[in-house]
């Protein structure tokens, strides 16, 4: 199944549906485009498949977690938050004219990016909730990376600078940690998703790599792998 959206320079995309996620949860091929078009220097015209896979098991891991929130209540994203998060997005770019060259190449619309913004900002609320809120730093954790990460780390890049005392950086050392953990257990959580769930890739160009159902059922098919960990789902 296909349908083309109309685009830029008198072209066309031609969408199709390159995933199943759990059933319900449908990936197109503008949705990767889309998810390409908002990184900057990545080719849009003649996508490259590691860009295209790489968006792909993003988007999946966004579904799982998007179907987890949407388990519980949960504070949606606000107006003000929406309008700096485009403001920001927009920013990473040359300028806002190659911003919207790119949301046209793609046939992404201001009411589509709207949506886009909106759920990744509900997506970190969520993640935040489900992980910050429990995670916890002893001070015997930030002294031990203090000695032996943080004191060893300093002398071998800034060799002959005097260390900063513990109590200088153990704030800093503190939010390190905390983001490391939120991280790690972030991981954790999409690869028990990813195990638990049942996904059809219907493009087999993008299906190395990617877990598959095996026999129908949840779980990852024969050969797949795991996503790669420490990328924690941003962007639609």
């Amino acid at each position: 199944m296909s349908a083309q959206t109309p685009a830029a320079g008198g072209g066309e995309v031609v969408d199709r549906m390159v995933a199943v996620v759990n059933g319900s949860e449908l990936i197109t091929y503008s949705d990767l485009l889309w998810q390409l078009a908002l990184q900057p220097n990545v080719p849009i015209d003649a996508p490259r498949r590691e860009d295209l896979k790489r968006a792909l098991e993003l988007l999946i891991d966004q579904r799982l977690v998007a179907q987890e929130a949407d388990k519980l209540p949960h504070v949606h994203a606000t107006e003000e938050e929406m309008k700096k998060a485009e403001t920001e997005l927009v920013q990473r770019f040359p300028s806002q004219a190659e911003f919207q060259r790119r949301m046209e190449r793609v046939g992404l619309t201001a009411a589509q990016l709207r949506e886009i913004i909106h759920d990744r900002i509900d997506m970190e609320k969520y993640l935040d909730f489900r992980f910050r809120s429990f995670t916890v730093v002893t001070p015997q954790e930030v002294e031990t990376y203090y000695k032996e990460v943080y004191v060893p780390r300093h002398r071998r890049t800034q060799p002959g600078v005097v260390v900063k005392e513990l109590k200088d950086v153990y704030n800093e050392i503190q939010s390190e940690l905390v983001e490391r953990k939120i991280e790690s257990d972030t991981d954790d959580f999409l690869e028990e998703a990813r195990t638990a769930a049942q996904i059809n890739i219907l493009d087999e160009s993008l299906g190395d790599g990617v877990q598959k159902p095996e026999g129908g059922s949840g779980g990852a098919g024969r050969g797949a792998t795991p996503p790669a960990r420490g990328t924690r789902p941003r962007n639609r």
